[in-house]
């Protein structure tokens, strides 16, 4: 059998990863910045290749780095639950989470019986309040939220990349108001969700249009609304692609073949910090292999 390499030096790459910071790291493992920079080197050496690409006050973890962490992170995790086990320190285990509520009906909350069953100790609080980012720390240990990018002050990882969907009822497929080309939306109310304020506007640049003007724009806070609205034939909603896929609701489809990517996109989001505590890593690593699509998975970036 090959001799495996020190624990301590998988145990600094797992946390630079998660962390994506040597000092922040170093800080977690109580110890120095040098000498968790030697038992990340010595870890490369072990396997013959870099695992990082090193910035300024920053190390990204390259696509081996991103392989070898999410074969690694989810055995390193269940050897601490059993070490805990056995030491009879299984303590109750809690996520403070927010989640957007179309996101948790439509993917989180049907797949939530597989993470209790891995995890029987680890409970969640589930927030759909706004403005998750700005009450990480103060209430909130972790988020998904929808938004354009991050705040590179936080530890961030895009969860899908997203198409634009212009969806409706399929009413609007028929008869004098038929909705067949986008000048058709001139005499059509627009459906948009406060937290994609921009993505029509980015839809009819992205076509070419930027003069088009709906008769109206009508605005919403809930996800589930204003899929509902479109269904009614109340307008045409402007959403994520995801959102009318996760639907599968037979009174809505998307009245437009365009393929316009989206400049907004579902990400995970928590304090850097936060990243080394167990409850955020638990939900974090299963998310990433339970949730999400293993090739967004693979290509998300670590910032």
């Amino acid at each position: 059998m090959r001799r495996l390499p020190p624990l301590t030096a998988v145990e600094a790459f797992v946390q630079v990863a998660r962390l994506g910071s040597v000092k922040a790291a170093a800080e977690e493992l109580a110890l120095s910045s040098p000498a968790l920079s030697r038992r990340i080197q010595t870890f490369e050496r072990y396997l013959g290749r870099p695992l990082f690409e090193r910035r300024h006050q920053a190390m990204i973890l390259n696509a081996d780095g991103e392989q070898l962490l999410n074969r690694i992170a989810p055995a390193l995790d269940a050897l601490a639950v059993a070490i805990d086990a056995t030491t009879g320190e299984q303590d109750l285990l809690r996520l403070r989470f927010s989640v957007p509520l179309l996101f948790a009906s439509q993917r989180l909350m049907s797949r939530l019986p597989d993470l209790r069953a891995r995890h029987p100790n680890l409970h969640i609080d589930i927030d759909t309040q706004p403005h998750a980012l700005a009450r990480l720390g103060e209430g909130l240990d972790a988020a998904v939220v929808i938004a354009r990018d991050v705040d590179p002050a936080y530890y961030s990882r895009r969860i899908a990349h997203s198409r634009v969907a212009a969806i409706g009822s399929p009413a609007l497929r028929n008869g004098k108001n038929a909705v067949r080309t986008p000048d058709d939306l001139r005499r059509m109310t627009i459906l948009i969700h406060r937290d994609l304020p921009e993505l029509f506007y980015n839809w009819r640049e992205a076509i070419g249009r930027p003069d088009l003007e709906p008769l109206a724009i009508d605005h919403f806070d809930s996800g589930q609304l204003i899929l509902d609205a479109a269904a009614e034939g109340l307008g045409v909603a402007f959403m994520l692609e995801e959102h009318i896929e996760g639907a599968q609701d037979s009174r809505l489809l998307n009245l437009f073949d365009d393929q316009i990517d989206s400049s907004y996109s579902y990400w995970f989001a928590c304090r850097r910090a936060a990243m080394s505590g167990r409850a955020v890593r638990i939900f974090h690593d299963w998310l990433f292999e339970t949730v999400v699509d293993p090739s967004v998975a693979a290509e998300s970036a670590r910032v």
